[in-house]
């Protein structure tokens, strides 16, 4: 099962984002998904994630109020939506696939990974 996550870049300061997450049907239809990011020399750290309707979300303080992450079950996408983006905010974003229908913050609740999308966001 792969997922395959795309939409980084190099942005200024303030600017925005959207990142995608694609997957095969099988993986998302009944899952919540949630976005990790990894910083250079810093852990893996939780920064949204979405049920499988859609209908609960949660972010992590760092980025509440900045982004926002939805999905659409037709198409199997999940986004995130990320603007007022701060140079904290680099790092390689990964989407993840958990192992139930229920939204979480823990890594250790997802399954599958997509492979990162690199963010860097210039002052």
């Amino acid at each position: 099962v792969q997922l395959q996550a795309c939409g980084g870049g190099l942005v200024q300061a303030g600017g925005s984002l959207r990142l995608s997450c694609s997957a095969s049907r099988r993986t998302f239809s009944n899952n919540a998904v949630g976005w990790f990011r990894q910083a250079p020399g810093k852990e893996r750290e939780f920064v949204a994630t979405i049920s499988w309707n859609g209908g609960g979300t949660y972010y992590a303080d760092s980025v509440k109020g900045r982004f926002a992450i939805s999905r659409d079950r037709g198409a199997h996408m999940v986004y995130l939506q990320m603007s007022s983006l701060k140079p904290e905010d680099t790092a390689v974003y990964y989407c993840a696939a958990a192992r139930s229908a229920t939204s979480s913050a823990a890594s250790r609740d997802y399954a599958y990974w997509g492979q990162g999308t690199l963010v860097t966001v210039s002052s």
